[in-house]
């Protein structure tokens, strides 16, 4: 059964009861990253795991979003700031529990001219009453884990890309 969640904003990020921010480290551009995030949603199966369905909805205000076993998520795009943001949030969802999701990936150039690349920073802020906030922070290890790893597999995705990297 589809639920729908209250609607929040990008000050959600900061005020979330669940908030849990993972980072990692890319050797491709913040411009190629923010490209695969944002433009080629449809890409993202092939890079993160968990996902098994993107596609963009409303021409590209939102997303279709699939997670293997079956979550599904409808969303609204609120922050599409090439090439450094990019943020959504879920107004539908069939996953138990949620009452608000807000997720941004934020990414940097790395510091120095000896260290190319981009820090990506992902924040995944939640509400929902005490049991959902437990298992998210149960179940935070694992989320961290899969973040890293979609990072790890983009990087080599767009490394091996023509004309990128």
């Amino acid at each position: 059964m589809t639920r729908r969640l209250r609607p929040v904003g990008l000050d959600f990020l900061e005020r979330a009861p669940t908030r849990l921010v993972f980072t990692a480290r890319a050797t491709a551009r913040p411009e190629d990253l923010y490209r695969a995030l944002a433009e080629e949603v449809t890409g993202w199966p092939a890079w993160f795991g968990a996902v098994s369905l993107a596609r963009p909805t409303g021409g590209g205000a939102g997303r279709e979003i699939g997670l293997r076993g079956g979550v599904r998520f409808q969303e609204t795009i609120v922050a599409a700031q090439a090439p450094r943001r990019y943020a959504y949030r879920v107004d539908e969802t069939n996953a138990p529990g949620l009452s608000a999701l807000l997720e941004e990936w934020l990414l940097a150039p790395a510091a120095g001219p000896r260290s190319p690349g981009t820090l990506v920073r992902w924040t995944f802020a939640a509400d929902g009453p005490a049991a959902l906030r437990l298992a998210l922070a149960a179940a935070r290890p694992g989320l961290g884990h899969s973040f890293r790893t979609a990072v790890r597999t983009l990087d080599a995705r767009l490394a091996s890309a023509p004309g990128r990297g």
